[in-house]
Parts: structure tokens; C-alpha cells; sequence
């Protein structure tokens, strides 16, 4: 990235970033509390085999903690119908009032309904700047019908 005292370059390179569309995920964990979950879009694959998935959390998140030291996790893969999902858990960590969810045999909360869900044990933390990249290694897997969520220039594309 170019430093320019006279631009916010950091403003500049996520406008950048927003032109890719990305899917979106919830990723859950059991917390301290409770059931805790955290919207993310930088859901990744990583490989076949072994199968593990990535995704990464901003270490400035209060959800931080929780995540980074979870040794299972679940990634739920949004559909286009999920917007207030998606909404509430960018807002809150812990509100599954009203939600259809149960846990899996490794204490993981799970929503039902999402196009994809990934049970995942933790793999590898690695630095990633103001984030950590965590791997997982993926447990057990799920697809449903359904068209994804897609978010683009700061935007869900319908």
C-alpha cells in the first residue's frame, strides 16, 4: 500500500477490497457465557485433503477472545434470504432468541436453515495484521438448496 500523509489510504484500500463480492458466513462457538456467534465474510477454502477452511477475526473485536481461543467452531454459510441474520449477529454476539439452533456433539452451536455449514476444530492461528487468520480443520459438512448472500461495495447484492 502506497503512504500518502494527504490520503486515508486505509479508507481507500477497503473501498478496493469492496469490489470483490464475497459470500457471507456466521461463524459460532460456545463463549465464556454461552453461544456466541460473529458475522464474517473472509470465509476461505484452504484444501480438499486434508479439508480445512479459513476465515479471520479483527483482534480489535470484544468477540476476539472467544473465537481465537475456540477449539471448535461451526461456519454457517448464508443464504439470500439470511439479511436479518446476517444483521443481528454483526451486532451481537449472543442473541439466538427466536432461532431455530441446537448444539453438536463437540458443544458447538449450530444454525439450522444456512445454505452450508462447516463443524470445524481448530487447525493453526496465524498473524494476519489486525486479524488472525484461523484454520480449521473441518469435522462434518452440510449443504442445502438456496441462492448465497453476496456482499459488494459495502452493499448485499439481491
Amino acid at each position: 500500500m502506497i503512504k500518502d500523509d494527504t490520503v486515508d489510504t486505509k479508507t481507500l484500500f477497503r473501498h478496493a477490497l469492496g469490489q470483490f463480492a464475497t459470500g457471507v458466513t456466521i461463524v459460532t462457538c460456545q463463549g465464556p457465557n454461552g453461544p456466541m456467534a460473529i458475522t464474517a465474510n473472509s470465509f476461505n477454502s484452504v484444501s480438499l485433503d486434508p479439508a480445512l477452511v479459513l476465515w479471520s477475526s479483527s483482534k480489535t473485536s470484544k468477540r476476539y477472545p472467544a473465537f481465537v481461543n475456540a477449539q471448535h467452531y461451526a461456519i454457517h454459510v448464508l443464504s439470500a434470504e439470511q439479511i436479518e441474520l446476517c444483521n443481528r449477529f454483526s451486532k451481537s454476539a449472543d442473541n439466538f432468541d427466536d432461532l431455530s439452533w441446537s448444539y453438536s456433539p463437540n458443544g458447538v452451536p449450530l444454525l439450522d436453515g444456512c445454505l452450508a455449514r462447516f463443524e470445524c476444530s481448530l487447525s493453526a492461528h496465524h498473524d494476519g495484521g489486525d486479524h488472525t487468520i484461523i484454520v480449521g480443520a473441518v469435522d462434518a459438512f452440510e449443504t442445502n438448496d438456496g441462492e448465497p448472500l453476496i456482499f459488494a461495495q459495502g452493499g448485499f447484492l439481491t
